[in-house]
């Protein structure tokens, strides 16, 4: 396995299981239903780690555009392979979102709530001030990005790191910041799926909320660079 299909299959397992638990909580008539906040953070924290897992040995497990540009400005990562990891991590959060869609396509199908089918796929707020939506997506990030930033490899990125530590920060950040928008965290966690219910042939799902879309990719960008100069400034 080559770099590209790292970050592909890593981001795919993050959506799998992320989007997965959302589908068994949201949804109508599953095993899950109406189970809580709590189980939705520990299905994609277990997502992360089994991407993570899965990746690490290869890519650095990235697994997130955000987290690729915050080893770049730190000097951890070379800038040349920003394409490939970019669109490894798009596409993956794309295929994985497919195949969510295919375990509970039957749910998907008599679940009369658009909001519920659109909360597989993508974040959205409770309480819709773009400007506050986006400061929560921020910090959000801007705590994984720093805290990958200290379990960084410099060669690789995340190197062998074993895949527990980040997987316990998306767990935490998930129940301390998650509250306000879902803490998307990841620009292609939440494009890629987004594109996909826009595609997908979903009975009564709405539209996609594109007048949204953009707070989930600036906010965690703008927190990865944050964090990484931050890491740069006290970091000999």
């Amino acid at each position: 396995m080559n770099q590209f299909f790292a970050e592909f299959f890593g981001t795919a397992m993050i959506i799998v299981f992320g989007g997965g638990v959302v589908a068994n909580v949201l949804l109508s008539k599953t095993k899950g239903h109406n189970s809580g906040w709590i189980v939705i953070t520990f299905g994609w924290a277990v997502g992360v780690f089994t991407g993570v897992l899965i990746a690490a040995p290869v890519s650095g497990a990235h697994l997130n555009p955000a987290v690729t540009i915050a080893l770049v400005i730190a000097h951890k990562f070379s800038p040349s392979l920003i394409p490939l990891y970019f669109s490894a991590q798009l596409l993956g959060a794309m295929f994985g979102a497919g195949l969510v869609w295919l375990a509970y396509k039957k749910h998907f199908d008599i679940t009369p709530e658009a909001a519920s089918k659109l909360a597989v796929f993508c974040t959205s707020p409770n309480i819709r001030s773009y400007w506050h939506n986006l400061i929560t997506e921020i910090i959000g990030t801007y705590v994984l990005s720093l805290a990958v930033l200290y379990m960084a490899e410099p060669e690789v990125g995340l190197g062998a790191l074993n895949a527990l530590p980040v997987a316990i920060v998306v767990l935490g950040i998930g129940l301390s910041l998650g509250g306000p928008t879902g803490y998307a965290i990841n620009p292609a966690r939440d494009l890629g799926p987004r594109i996909m219910h826009y595609f997908l042939p979903i009975p009564g799902k709405g539209d996609s909320d594109w007048k949204y879309s953009w707070v989930p990719i600036v906010g965690p960008f703008a927190g990865a660079v944050l964090a990484a100069l931050m890491y740069m400034l006290f970091t000999p």
